[in-house]
C-alpha cells in the first residue's frame, strides 16, 4: 500500500510540474513584445560619457570635444558675420 501511495504521489507531482511548465510557456508566448525603452546614444553622447570617465585617455577625448565645440562656434560666428552686412 505504501508503494502505491508513493507512486501516486510521484505521478501527481509530475502532473503538477507539467501543468506549471505549460502555464509558464503559455504565458511567456502570449506576453506583449514591447519595444526597448532605451534609445540609442549619438556618437557625441558616447564620447561625452567617455570623456567624463576615469579611464586612460578620457581627458584627451574631452579636450577633443572642447576643440570641436570651439571650432564649430567660431565657424558659426564667421557664417553669421558673412550674412550680416
Amino acid at each position: 500500500m505504501s508503494e502505491k501511495l508513493r507512486i501516486g504521489g510521484l505521478l501527481s507531482l509530475r502532473r503538477i510540474g507539467f501543468v506549471v511548465a505549460a502555464l509558464v510557456i503559455g504565458l511567456t508566448a502570449c506576453a506583449k513584445d514591447e519595444p526597448d525603452a532605451r534609445r540609442d546614444l549619438t556618437q557625441r553622447e558616447k564620447d561625452s560619457i567617455l570623456g567624463a570617465s576615469q579611464i586612460p585617455g578620457a581627458k584627451a577625448v574631452k579636450r577633443a570635444l572642447t576643440s570641436a565645440d570651439s571650432a564649430a562656434a567660431r565657424q558659426a560666428r564667421l557664417d553669421s558675420a558673412e550674412r550680416t552686412p
